[in-house]
């Protein structure tokens, strides 16, 4: 997809929802000696989601996994769209856009792997982390030049903060990386 047909979709974004692990962190995991688990999250990943409230846009993380830490980074971020468990990541999409009154059109989700798939396939505007699977970018609008846990969630929203700010038939002056 070329780099205009991305921007006009992120132009109609209104909510941007995430995976966690391998996007907003490095896909790694530490185990303490009893057994507590610690994820790294970048905290330039954080400023974009607060970029993102500052323009009315509204995010969200959807994750198979059960963490705690997942829990307390939406907390401290104020995402109020979390969802912990989610192994049916395209039946949530479908829960989420009726609540909210949203169509899959004006929803972005980046995701790495084969459980992104589906959902990948149903947004907007899809995209994925420099190192996603190729199951992943197979799917994606937009692939991000920044690895998952490394600023790939910022660099999505700033590509959507940029194109909501450049009128519609405008170039972008900003360059960003094609699918």
């Amino acid at each position: 997809m070329n780099i205009a047909a991305v921007h006009a979709k992120a132009r109609r974004i209104k909510l941007v929802l995430t995976d966690c692990d391998g996007v907003l962190t490095d896909g790694g995991v530490y185990y303490s000696e009893r057994g507590e688990e610690m994820k790294r999250f970048n905290i330039r990943d954080g400023m974009g989601v607060e970029r993102l409230r500052l323009i009315g846009i509204a995010t969200g993380i959807v994750t198979g996994e059960m963490s705690p830490s997942v829990a307390r980074r939406a907390e401290k971020l104020r995402i109020t769209e979390l969802h912990l468990g989610a192994k049916d990541k395209a039946t949530l999409l479908v829960t989420i856009l009726t609540r909210l009154g949203l169509q899959a059109e004006e929803v972005a989700f980046i995701g790495d792997d084969t459980n992104d798939v589906e959902i990948l396939g149903l947004v907007g505007l899809a995209a994925c982390p420099g190192d996603a699977t190729d199951f992943a970018r197979r799917v994606a609008h937009y692939h991000c030049a920044a690895f998952g846990g490394h600023g790939c969630f910022r660099e999505l929203a700033e590509l959507i903060i940029t194109s909501q700010q450049v009128p519609a038939g405008a170039a972008p002056e900003v360059a960003h990386r094609e699918a």
